[in-house]
């Protein structure tokens, strides 16, 4: 991709830089946010480092690239971490700084920024990438900061101090000194105090004078001022202001002033707010489409009030048939329609998997499913996705089919990186990484994507499965936890171009990745997961492998309800079914008998673990498309086993009159092992008590 960076002149910024470089894109442009008033050194700001601006014109010329400017208008005043639109707040001068850019150079369709750990900061920069269509690149994210702090000497950032602000630092010892010679007694003072050795909380910041991206010249500071801020005896803070500095030329000997090149420097002016913004407003068309269709619409929901599932799907027709497009839009208004109906919205959504027909389709899939779910309707954080193909037309279906898990409370913390990243794949759009709510870690579904690349691992499934679950770890790691200790239940979708061989291998493969990883992180609380395995005929970008986690999170029992869940899988193997009924009966009582049977064992279950019908916040039913049996047909063969259950049991209450409390998922096959994915019924029940 051609990129514009971010620069500050700090060391993070310059390096992100190189490692876009090591990934394939180009630098064609750099940006810069400087105070209006040039004798200033530094703003109260939340946002931009600005210690040092006076030199960073000099960056053109350095590396031969545009440079634009702008000074900072505004201030902090959305000082939320989620950021939206704010007139005459400083994030929405990166806002104007950036559209220039991308008017001027049209080809660009990426930003590159120095951010580790700073969410405000990383949250601010893909608010802005979101609304003009660019890619936040940042490499930096998350990684380790002393291992990071190495990489940037070793690799040539030659940086030195410019600001400090913590205890140890010195602003008349240590303001001016060389990165390097600083580091050991950066990591000392780790060890004594735990300071952030990259300055991440403020400690110091830093200004590049030379850097691999430098190939015409580095910057040589010849004079500065140490200016003093405060003068606290434990943590004093001052900043260094350059007096004179000049330019040396590379490949040359000795120190020779570079005339200043013109036209490369651009200062941008201009408003803020960009005004003609607005947000989606439904499509009357969509709104006829979905009366047209209301006779093929179905719905379930699990009784649970507090946290519920609601799913929608289509009767397929041949006469009726219509689009994926068309199929969404009907189910997304449903659910939105169902979700005014028990007055909450879309920020009430934790969870949404999706399910669609065919996977070549993906991309429309998103089209459409942005129109509905977006972030400004989400101001607590999008809900985590997983999105798979399954047989649905083979089993009577339309062509989209939707699952939403719905809370009534604003109690849950979303990570949704947009930025690509060394860390873990980014969710470019309106989708989370994951989501946590009343200590469960609802993680959305994983592939094989290296993600800094955001390309497929290609050496197979096997390869696949490990990507992912590191994928699975580094997000688990953001919530202090480990998939290898904390993990409830894994669900593993196997695509149908999975070769046997591979298939076979993958639950003794995944095994071997959490044990090494208990081993590693040391841990002794280890939860026992069970495992579902599930063949679909298709996954996201051609995926061989996808891993959905549900981990329990400890939380802040002071400020957290207790919250108790059951998660079970149930498994009507087709040697089960024969081993219960012998080959008596009909096709069709032996498939009521085996509803009973599955709806028995939960309800015996939910009974031995002091439960009830009414704590379920999901039950789906993933049956077989070999049975060569509809969803309608089997829908009300379940129906009869639950109102049976009803009239047996003194205890259960399921409302019959309302929507079934199950979902009927159609796949390829399912089981506990990768091995064996031969399960007529394979039930998975979530339940929470508070």
């Amino acid at each position: 991709m051609k990129v514009v960076a971010l620069v500050s002149g700090g060391k993070d910024s310059c390096y992100a830089m190189m490692k876009c470089i090591e990934y394939g894109h180009e630098i064609v442009a750099l940006a810069n946010l400087l105070p209006v008033d040039d004798s200033v050194d530094e703003l109260d700001s939340y946002m931009y480092q600005t210690v040092g601006h006076q030199i960073i014109v000099s960056y053109a010329e350095c590396m031969n690239v545009p440079l634009f400017r702008r000074r900072i208008q505004g201030s902090s005043r959305h000082q939320k971490l989620s950021y939206q639109m704010t007139p005459d707040d400083e994030v929405e001068d990166m806002f104007v700084l950036l559209s220039e850019v991308k008017r001027q150079i049209p080809s660009i369709t990426a930003v590159s920024s120095g951010a580790i750990a700073s969410d405000y900061q990383r949250l601010r920069v893909e608010s802005i990438c979101s609304r003009l269509g660019l890619v936040s690149l940042a490499f930096l994210w998350k990684q380790d900061q002393t291992l990071l702090l190495q990489e940037m000497i070793a690799n040539g950032i030659k940086a030195i101090l410019v600001k400090v602000a913590a205890i140890g630092l010195d602003p008349s010892k240590h303001l001016g000194k060389d990165l390097a010679f600083m580091e050991p007694y950066l990591l000392n003072l780790k060890e004594l105090y735990g300071s952030n050795v990259c300055g991440e909380g403020g400690e110091y910041e830093t200004l590049t004078l030379d850097c691999p991206l430098f190939t015409n010249a580095r910057i040589v500071l010849d004079e500065f001022q140490v200016v003093l801020h405060s003068p606290d005896s434990i943590a004093p803070v001052g900043v260094l202001h350059p007096s004179t500095f000049h330019l040396e030329k590379k490949g040359h000997p000795g120190s020779t002033s570079l005339e200043k090149e013109q036209g490369l420097v651009f200062e941008v002016h201009g408003d803020g707010l960009n005004r003609s913004e607005s947000t989606h407003q439904q499509d009357n068309g969509i709104v006829d489409l979905v009366e047209h269709t209301r006779d093929r619409l179905h719905l379930s929901k699990t009784e649970k009030e507090n946290t519920f599932s609601i799913c929608c799907w289509l009767e397929d027709s041949s006469e009726s048939s219509t689009g994926l497009k068309e199929d969404l839009e009907t189910v997304l208004t449903e659910i939105e329609s169902q979700l005014l109906k028990h007055r909450f919205n879309w920020e009430n959504v934790l969870y949404i998997h999706l399910y669609i027909a065919d996977m070549n389709e993906f991309a429309l899939a998103n089209e459409t499913y942005v129109k509905f779910i977006t972030q400004e309707k989400c101001p607590f954080g999008v809900p985590s996705r997983s999105t798979i193909e399954l047989p649905l037309v083979q089993a009577g279906l339309g062509k989209a089919y939707v699952e939403v898990l719905v809370a009534n409370d604003q109690s849950k913390r979303v990570l949704h990186v947009q930025s690509i990243s060394c860390w873990a794949p980014s969710c470019i759009g309106p989708y989370s990484q994951a989501t946590l709510h009343k200590s469960v870690l609802h993680m959305a579904g994983q592939l094989g994507l290296d993600p800094p690349t955001m390309n497929l691992r290609n050496e197979g499934a096997i390869s696949e499965l490990n990507q992912a679950l590191t994928n699975s770890e580094a997000i688990a790691e953001s919530f202090n936890c480990s998939i290898s200790s904390s993990a409830i239940l894994f669900v593993v979708f196997c695509s149908a171009r999975t070769k046997q061989s591979e298939r076979n291998q993958l639950h003794e493969k995944f095994v071997t990745f959490l044990d090494l990883a208990k081993s590693s992180r040391r841990v002794s609380n280890v939860l026992d997961p069970m495992f579902l395995y599930v063949l679909v005929p298709d996954l996201p970008k051609r995926a061989l492998v996808e891993v959905k986690s549900v981990l329990y999170v400890e939380q802040d029992t002071e400020t957290e309800d207790e919250t108790t869940q059951d998660h079970s899988v149930l498994s009507i193997s087709a040697e089960l079914m024969r081993k219960l009924h012998g080959a008596s009966g009909e096709e069709e009582q032996q498939l009521e008998r085996a509803s009973r049977f599955c709806v028995y064992l939960l309800n015996k279950t939910l009974y031995e673990n002091s439960f009830s019908w009414q704590d379920t916040t999901s039950l789906r039913i993933h049956f077989a498309t070999s049975l060569g049996v509809s969803v309608e047909r089997l829908s009300n063969i379940f129906t009869s086993a639950f109102r049976e259950l009803n009239d047996m049991s003194h205890g259960v209450k399921i409302d019959s009159s309302k929507e079934p409390i199950f979902n009927l998922v159609p796949v390829l096959g399912a089981g506990n092992s990768s091995a064996s994915l031969d399960n007529i019924f394979t039930c998975e029940l979530f339940a929470l008590r508070s």
